[in-house]
């Protein structure tokens, strides 16, 4: 492991275990838990994906895996525990699993900017097979 990079646990890739769709996003909330020691914090986290089960969010703050946290939105909360936290390049990425009381409904909350990756312009199979050819003048 490189100065730039800490790694907590290994971030499970988005493919084998995903369950529920994930909604690409881009929203703040705000994130409370509790310390090693006891003592409550709390600051504001970019919302990057959301999902039936789970959240991932971005934040300066490093959260160890287990640890129980609490994610406020305009309309509510969630809480869930920590599956992962990634330093990459700008911040920590942190992976949230929801409590199985507490799983997110867009009609009850709908992120600021969201994207269902599964909508996108993808070429179809007769697309594929039969390319456009490329015209430069």
């Amino acid at each position: 492991m490189d100065d730039k990079t800490t790694k907590r646990t290994e971030k499970p890739t988005m493919q084998e275990r995903r369950e529920n769709p994930r909604m690409l996003c881009a929203d703040l909330v705000k994130i409370e838990w509790r310390d090693r020691n006891g003592a409550p914090q709390s600051v504001v986290a970019n919302l990057e994906d959301i999902s039936v089960s789970g959240a991932c969010l971005q934040l300066d703050d490093d959260i160890p895996p287990q640890t129980t946290v609490k994610i406020y939105h305009e309309n509510g909360d969630f809480t869930g525990k920590v599956r992962y936290c990634i330093f990459k390049d700008i911040g920590y990425f942190l992976g949230v699993e929801f409590d199985a009381s507490t799983k997110w409904d867009a009609r009850r909350f709908k992120p600021l900017h969201m994207l269902d990756p599964r909508r996108l312009n993808r070429p179809t199979e007769e697309e594929k097979s039969h390319p456009q050819p490329v015209v430069t003048h």
